[in-house]
């Protein structure tokens, strides 16, 4: 789990480094980057808990069933929270997307860390 807690801290080092030089370009619109690299963070944290859960090595069907009906559910939940972001109110798409891209990278800096810490 300390894996997807440093990924999280990338994700937010990354959007707060961002944020704060393109903002008074004009470059970002806050909300709408803040907002997808929200939606994108809270997203993985749920998946990466409940794939956690389900793959213990002691569960059981019934755990297993539950797992995946949880995990259907959050899929659900999360598609009609992005459906109502996109038709009910009117933001820049382009900074949302940049925001949900960061959890991408900070993903990708996540793997080059445990690469250099392994290889040293």
């Amino acid at each position: 789990m300390s894996t997807v807690w440093r990924i999280e801290l990338w994700h937010i080092t990354l959007l707060v480094t961002l944020l704060v030089p393109l903002t008074p370009f004009g470059l970002l619109e806050p909300w709408a980057f803040l907002l997808g690299g929200l939606f994108m963070g809270l997203n993985f944290f749920l998946l990466s808990c409940g794939v956690r859960w389900v793959l213990t090595p002691l569960a059981g069907k019934g755990r297993l069933r539950a797992g995946m009906l949880l995990l259907f559910l959050k899929l659900l939940i999360f598609l009609g929270l992005l459906s109502v972001l996109f038709f009910r109110f009117e933001f820049d798409v382009a900074s949302f997307a940049a925001g949900f891209s960061m959890l991408l990278l900070a993903i990708l800096l996540e793997s080059f860390y445990l690469f250099l810490k392994v290889s040293h």
